[in-house]
């Protein structure tokens, strides 16, 4: 049983599990609500968003840039492999 490196990082599980949980998201939510400052938490979406595990969305709303991130499907079926590993390893726990 194996971790995915991508997803079991602790600062990405905080953020795969924000998005998998609230679905599309912007910049500044992620930072207020994962209480990250914007160079870590950007650092870590690149990484994520490399890997095809988040879709990233830039508008102006209000005459404002606002990135919008949401996970892709693959970033979904990783998320819930990784929970998957978890459960597994509980499971081996019983005894």
């Amino acid at each position: 049983m194996e971790f995915d490196k991508l997803v079991h990082q602790p600062t990405r599980l905080q953020i795969f599990a924000y998005l998998y949980r609230h679905g599309e998201t912007t910049f500044p939510t992620l930072v207020e609500e994962l209480d990250m400052t914007e160079g870590n938490l950007a650092s870590h979406l690149q990484k994520m968003e490399d890997a095809d595990a988040i879709a990233v969305e830039k508008e102006f709303v209000e005459r404002k840039p606002q990135t919008s991130y949401t996970l892709t499907e693959p970033g979904q079926k990783k998320f819930e492999a990784h929970i998957e590993t978890l459960e597994q390893l509980i499971d081996g726990f019983e005894g």
